[in-house]
């Protein structure tokens, strides 16, 4: 399987929708990247918080590290509020 299907993969990329958001933005917006830099930011902080769960999962000796999307689900309807 090539990394870009694994990037597809919803169980591997976490931020698959917010990845998919950006790229529609840019289409959308004839690739002028400040119009589409809210889509940005919001992918890039889905990373950073699904990075971090993923090194404490990691250290914790919890597998897989990235949890399933079932599991993303579960975690972030736990939270108050999303972060990202």
């Amino acid at each position: 399987m090539s990394s870009h299907r694994n990037m597809r993969a919803v169980d591997i990329n976490p931020c698959l929708e917010e990845s998919e958001a950006s790229s529609k933005c840019l289409d959308v917006n004839n690739y002028q990247r400040d119009m589409c830099a809210l889509y940005f930011i919001r992918y890039k902080q889905c990373r950073k918080f699904w990075h971090t769960v993923m090194l404490k999962r990691r250290g914790d000796g919890v597998t897989p590290a990235m949890p399933t999307h079932e599991e993303r689900k579960q975690i972030l309807a736990s939270l108050e509020n999303l972060p990202y």
